[in-house]
């Protein structure tokens, strides 16, 4: 099969356009008999007649065992090192009381980065103890709620910070552990608006100014320092750059410990997922191994012991646990001029058809494309087809033409109005940034597990959305 001039070099054109491609989807995600698209062994049209579309769905064991894969990955690679680990689950990426349940049961520590997903936390009785605080613009409010709550680290992002935490440790008789978030200057390899520690960006502490940081959090006897923070970004794929971050902060913590006890190095989350056929993610193995060595090679190059290790994952753990059902609507050919470049031979036809394929939702409830430019993939659900492939681009409803949910995608060109289409690797970031642009109600979360479903997040009527306007008249 050709594929269309229009298509990203990436996307070639399969000789399967069912076919449901390994590291993209849930573990639990496989055609039926029939060809229908299962989650967990729930159907996708069963999924679909009970809580409508769009829908997000997120597969309860697939998150767990991701979860229980990353942390005794770095566990077993800060072993081999000579010192231990904690893992934090990124609450950012999706988090409901249900999912906060599932990281605390299988061992892993949470992060949460507002008065809101602290409120999630404590509702799903995760011990506090267990949490980490993050955020460049706390409030007065939340850091008291935090402090009160027993959160178990909170990170300071800036100077003004360091009183107000150590305000609110004294005023409530605790001594607050806390982190200093460090501005390493490593770039990523990600979009800009994922890369985190740059020095022209809102986050973190210059390395050059960390020491007169720590010797001010050291001046107060209702704070205790646990160590250094960072976070290069996110959707990450080569691993050098914690590498780089890890040496220089390393070398940083060296000196501080000249001052006091520095138990702790945080190099914060960011691993990559698949999200289409192009993008090769490291076993999860490799890449905390690759930390661990990392951090110790410079811990010894400066005779130092090697600190205790923390991550944060998010993305990695829920992002392909997670798809979205939507229903198809409407569908047209769109006929399109070709630049003498994208042609593909000498006298070939100087256009092409992109099939536009729009959906029930779009950017409400996957704002990524709109922000990033972010690729996804998807497959019809609900069917199989034998016809050829076609290049499609999946549109939301949404009036903005930037409003897109797969942006290139070879689809089996007789997909119809009413078909059921799956977006995988929703799991992160979706739900999180849903919108109800355009007066759209935000979707439900299902959670599948063992051929059963359950909503973990009610979605919304237009009632709630009614509730909010105290103009409403009475009916």
């Amino acid at each position: 099969m050709t594929s269309n001039p229009l298509a990203p070099e990436w996307l070639q054109a399969p000789s399967d356009a069912n076919a449901l491609h390994d590291g993209i989807w849930s573990s639990g995600a496989a055609r039926t008999a029939s060809g229908e698209l299962a989650f967990a062994g729930v159907p996708a049209s069963e999924l679909a007649e009970r809580y409508g579309t769009p829908l997000y769905v997120v597969d309860e064991q697939d998150a767990r065992a991701r979860a229980h894969r990353i942390r005794t990955a770095f566990e077993a690679a800060a072993s081999d090192v000579g010192t231990t680990a904690k893992v934090y689950y990124a609450g950012k990426a999706f988090l409901c009381t249900e999912v906060a349940r599932w990281m605390s049961e299988d061992g892993l520590h949470l992060d949460v980065a507002s008065g809101g997903e602290l409120a999630v936390a404590l509702a799903a009785s995760v011990d506090p103890a267990l949490l980490g605080f993050h955020g460049n613009n706390k409030s007065i409010a939340e850091i008291d709620r935090a402090v009160q709550a027993g959160v178990g680290a909170i990170v300071i992002d800036s100077w003004i910070e360091i009183e107000r935490i150590a305000d609110a440790a004294a005023r409530h008789g605790r001594v607050q552990a806390v982190r200093l978030r460090v501005n390493s200057g490593v770039h990523a390899h990600t979009h800009d608006y994922l890369a985190t520690a740059r020095e022209d960006q809102k986050f973190g502490i210059p390395l050059a100014d960390v020491p007169a940081h720590v010797e001010r959090i050291r001046s107060f006897e209702s704070l205790r320092l646990l160590g250094l923070h960072s976070h290069i970004g996110s959707q990450i794929f080569n691993p050098s750059g914690f590498a780089e971050a890890a040496e220089r902060l390393i070398a940083v913590h060296a000196e501080l410990l000249d001052g006091g006890e520095i138990p702790e190095l945080n190099l914060g989350g960011g691993f990559g997922i698949a999200y289409t056929v192009a993008d090769e993610v490291a076993p999860i193995e490799e890449v905390t191994r690759g930390i661990a060595e990392a951090v110790a090679r410079a811990a010894g190059a400066r005779g130092i012991p090697v600190p205790v290790l923390a991550i944060e994952p998010g993305r990695s753990i829920i992002g392909p646990a997670g798809a979205t059902l939507y229903e198809v609507g409407t569908i047209k050919d769109v006929v399109v001029a070709l630049e003498s470049e994208e042609r593909t031979a000498p006298g070939s036809s100087s256009t092409a058809i992109r099939k536009y394929v729009s959906v029930d939702g779009g950017m409400s409830d996957n704002a990524r494309p709109a922000l990033y430019e972010a690729d996804y993939s998807a497959r019809i659900a609900s069917r199989t087809s034998d016809a050829d492939p076609a290049l499609v681009r999946v549109a939301g409803k949404h009036c903005e033409s930037g409003d897109l949910v797969v942006l290139a995608e070879y689809l089996p060109a007789d997909i119809a109005p009413g078909d059921l289409l799956a977006v995988p690797a929703t799991g992160a970031y979706c739900f999180s940034l849903s919108s109800n642009y355009n007066y759209l109600t935000r979707p439900p979360v299902v959670a599948v597990r063992d051929g059963e479903a359950r909503v973990i997040v009610r979605g919304e009527t237009e009632d709630d959305l009614l509730a909010r306007d105290p103009g409403v008249n009475p009916r």
